[in-house]
C-alpha cells in the first residue's frame, strides 16, 4: 500500500504543478481553449489518444468485448488505431486546421455557425454538446471503485471520484489546454508503459502466449456459441456485432466535439504528418493492447462472476494476482486515462457553453476577461454535475443515467460527423442538410433511450428491431445514416449561392483520401467526386450549364457510365492537347476498366491528369473568390503553398 500511495501522490503533484506552470500560456481564450494555436505533434498526437482511450475502455469495454469476443475483440483496437487515428488524422486533420483558422472557429458548434452562417446551427450545435457530454463525463468515473479496493481495502468510491474530479479541475483551471496537453503526454508515456507490463505479466502467469492461447482455445460457453477453440478464433462469436463494435468506436471518433478540437490547436502541416504517426503507433500499443488483455479474460472465468458482478469486474480479477508494484502502476494507468479524458471534455464542454452558447445569446460582445471567467465557471459545473451523476449512479443504479452514458457516443457521433465531414469537403452541404444530420442522430438516439427503458418495445417490426437491438447498433446507423442524409438533402435543398463570374474552376482532390471516403461511405462519395470529375470536363470546354441529366444518367441508367467513360476520355486528351497538356488516360482504358466494375481507377486516373494541370487558373480565381465560401475552400482547390498563404492572408 505503501508503493501505491507514493505513486499516487508522486502522480497527483505533477499533475497540478504542470497546471500551475502553464496558466502564463492561458490569460486569453484563444490560449485557454487552444494553447495559442501553437501545439506541437508530440504533445497533440498524445492529448488526441489519451482523450481517445479512458478508463471506460480498460476496465469496461476491454473486458466485456474480450468476454463476448476473445481473442478477436483485438480487432477493436486497430479499428480503433487505423480508422480512428489514422485515417481521421489524414482526412481531417489538415482540412480542420486551415479552414478553423481561416473562420476563427475555436469549437465545433462555431464551426458550424461560421461554415455555414447560422447563428442557430451554432446553438443547437453547443446544446447537443451540453447535453450529451454531460452522461458521456460521468461514465469516465466507472470502474475506479475496483481498482482502488485492489490498493485500499473499503475506500468509498465517492473519495475515489471526488480526488480525480478536483484534482482535474485544479490543472485545468490554472494552465487550460496546454497544461492538458502536457499532463496528457505524461499521462500517455504511463499508458503506453503501464499496458505493456500489464500484458506482459499476465500471460506469464498463464505460462506465456503460446499456452494462454491453448488455454483460450479449450474455453467453451454453449450459450455464446458450439463451435469448438471460437474464443482464440479469428472473428469471434459474433462478426457482425463486432464489426458494429469496431465502427462505432473507430469512425465515431470523427464526430465528437472533443477529439476534433485537437485539430484546432496543431502547430503547422509537418506537425500534423509527424502527429498522424505518432498517434497511430499509441493507439495501436494502447487500444490494442487493451482488447488484447481483455480477450483472454475467460481465462479467469474461476475468479469473477460476470452475472452478478458485471462485465467490470474482469479486468480487475485478472489484475488482482499481480504485484504491488504493477497494481500501484495500474491505478496510475487508468487514473491518467480517466483524467485525460475527463479534462478534454470539461474543457470542451465550458468552453462550447460559453462560446458557442451564452456569447451569442448577449446584446453586447462579451469581453475577453468575461469569457474566461465564464468557461471556467462552466468547467466547474461540469465536473461537479459529472461527479455528481456517478456517484448517484453507483449508488441507486438508475436506469435512466446508465443508458443515457450508453446512447451519448452514438449521438454526439451521429448528429455531427457527417455534417463536419462533408462541411470539410464538399461546397454544397447545406444548412439544411445540417439540421436534418441533427434531428436523425438525436432522434435515433433519443428512441434507443426510450427502448432501452422499456417505455415502448419494436420487437415486433424486425427493422427497428435490429436497428435498436442496442445503443452500438442505433450508434453505428446514425453515423452510417447521417453520411447518406446529408449528400441528399444537400442536392435537394438550394446550395449556397456562388457567384464566379464568367470564370471556371477545376477541382483538383487528394486521390487516396477520394478513394478511402468512398469506401466509408459505401459508395456515396464517389457519387460526389464523379460529380466533380463532370463539372471539371466541362470547365475545360468552357460549358457553364447544368450537369444534372448527366449525373442522374451515370447513376441510373445501366450502361450509359460506359458510353460517358468512353466518350469523356477522348474529350479530356483532347482538350488537354488544346490546352498544351498530356493526359495519362484514354478512351479504351476507362471502357475496359468499367467493363470490369473497376471505374473507381478510371475516376483516379483522371483525377490525376486534372491535378497535374498548372494552378494559375485555379490561383486567380481563388485571388478574385467574392465571397466567404469560395475563399473557405480556395486553399483546398490547388496544391501550391502559394495558393493557400493567399486565400488565408497569411
Amino acid at each position: 500500500m505503501l508503493i501505491i500511495s507514493i505513486f499516487l501522490v508522486a502522480f497527483f503533484a505533477i499533475m497540478v504543478a504542470i497546471g500551475v506552470a502553464c496558466r502564463r500560456r492561458a490569460t486569453d481564450v484563444n490560449g485557454f481553449v487552444l494553447g495559442g494555436r501553437n501545439v506541437g505533434p508530440w504533445l497533440t498526437a498524445f492529448a488526441f489518444g489519451t482523450s481517445y482511450f479512458s478508463a471506460v475502455i480498460f476496465v469496461g469495454y476491454a473486458g466485456q468485448f474480450g468476454w463476448n469476443f476473445g481473442l478477436a475483440s483485438t480487432w477493436i483496437g486497430l479499428g480503433n488505431a487505423f480508422i480512428g487515428s489514422l485515417l481521421a488524422w489524414t482526412v481531417l486533420g489538415r482540412r480542420t486546421r486551415v479552414m478553423t483558422q481561416h473562420l476563427g472557429s475555436k469549437t465545433m458548434p462555431d464551426f458550424f455557425g461560421q461554415r455555414f452562417d447560422s447563428k442557430g446551427l451554432k446553438i443547437a450545435a453547443s446544446a447537443i454538446t451540453f447535453i450529451f457530454l454531460i452522461p458521456y463525463t460521468a461514465s469516465l468515473y466507472n470502474g475506479l471503485s475496483r481498482l482502488f479496493a485492489m490498493a485500499y481495502d473499503g475506500v468509498d468510491y465517492s473519495i475515489c471520484v471526488i480526488v480525480m474530479a478536483v484534482l482535474t479541475g485544479v490543472y485545468v483551471l490554472f494552465g487550460g489546454y496546454m497544461a492538458t496537453a502536457i499532463n496528457d503526454f505524461i499521462q500517455g508515456l504511463i499508458m503506453v508503459g503501464g499496458i505493456v507490463a500489464v500484458i506482459a505479466a499476465v500471460l506469464t502467469s498463464k505460462g506465456g502466449f503460446t499456452a494462454a492461447l491453448a488455454g483460450l482455445a479449450q474455453v467453451t460457453d454453449e450459450s455464446v456459441s458450439t463451435t469448438p477453440g471460437i474464443f482464440a478464433s479469428f472473428f469471434g462469436t459474433d462478426p457482425l456485432f463486432l464489426l458494429f463494435v469496431v465502427i462505432l468506436t473507430s469512425l465515431g471518433t470523427w464526430g465528437l466535439p472533443q477529439m476534433v478540437g485537437k485539430f484546432y490547436a496543431i502547430k503547422n502541416e509537418d506537425a500534423i504528418k509527424k502527429g498522424t504517426v505518432i498517434s497511430t503507433v499509441f493507439a495501436v500499443i494502447v487500444a490494442g493492447g487493451c482488447y488484447f488483455l481483455g480477450g483472454f479474460g475467460r481465462l479467469f472465468g474461476d475468479k469473477v462472476d460476470v452475472k452478478a458482478d458485471g462485465f467490470d469486474a474482469i479486468i480487475p480479477a485478472m489484475l488482482s494476482t499481480l504485484p504491488e508494484v504493477l497494481i500501484g502502476v495500474v491505478i496510475v494507468l487508468v487514473l491518467s486515462a480517466s483524467m485525460s479524458t475527463l479534462s478534454s471534455l470539461v474543457l470542451t464542454s465550458g468552453s462550447t457553453l460559453t462560446l458557442d452558447f451564452i456569447a451569442p445569446m448577449k446584446k453586447t460582445p462579451m469581453k475577453e476577461k468575461s469569457k474566461m471567467l465564464c468557461i471556467r465557471l462552466f468547467i466547474v459545473f461540469f465536473i461537479v454535475v459529472s461527479a455528481i451523476i456517478a456517484i448517484v449512479q453507483y449508488r441507486s443504479k438508475s436506469l435512466f443515467i446508465a443508458q443515457m452514458m450508453g446512447v451519448s457516443w452514438g449521438a454526439l457521433a451521429g448528429a455531427f460527423l457527417a455534417p463536419f465531414l462533408y462541411g470539410l469537403y464538399w461546397k454544397g452541404t447545406t444548412k439544411a442538410a445540417v439540421v436534418a444530420s441533427f434531428i436523425f442522430g438525436v432522434g435515433l438516439e433519443t428512441v434507443q433511450l426510450l427502448v432501452s427503458m422499456k417505455v415502448f418495445s419494436v420487437e415486433s417490426i424486425p427493422l427497428f428491431a435490429f436497428v435498436f437491438k442496442n445503443s452500438l447498433y442505433s450508434g453505428v446507423i446514425a453515423m452510417v445514416g447521417g453520411l447518406v442524409i446529408v449528400p441528399i438533402v444537400s442536392l435537394l435543398t438550394a446550395p449556397q449561392q456562388i457567384d464566379v463570374g464568367n470564370t471556371f474552376q477545376i477541382y483538383k482532390r487528394k486521390i487516396g483520401v477520394c478513394i478511402l471516403l468512398s469506401i466509408i461511405t459505401v459508395g456515396i462519395y464517389q457519387i460526389y467526386w464523379e460529380y466533380l470529375l463532370v463539372k471539371n470536363i466541362r470547365a475545360i470546354r468552357k460549358d457553364e450549364s447544368k450537369c444534372t441529366g448527366e449525373m442522374l444518367c451515370l447513376v441510373f441508367v445501366p450502361f450509359y457510365s460506359l458510353y460517358w467513360w468512353f466518350t469523356r476520355g477522348k474529350i479530356v486528351k483532347d482538350e488537354f492537347a488544346k490546352q498544351g497538356h498530356s493526359a495519362m488516360g484514354n478512351e479504351i482504358v476507362y471502357l475496359i476498366l468499367g467493363i470490369i466494375g473497376l471505374s473507381i481507377v478510371s475516376m483516379a486516373i483522371m483525377q490525376n491528369d486534372f491535378n497535374s494541370l498548372k494552378t494559375e487558373a485555379t490561383q486567380s480565381i481563388q485571388r478574385s473568390a467574392p465571397n466567404k465560401t469560395d475563399e473557405m475552400f480556395a486553399c483546398y482547390e490547388t496544391t501550391t503553398t502559394v495558393a493557400v498563404k493567399d486565400s488565408l492572408g497569411e
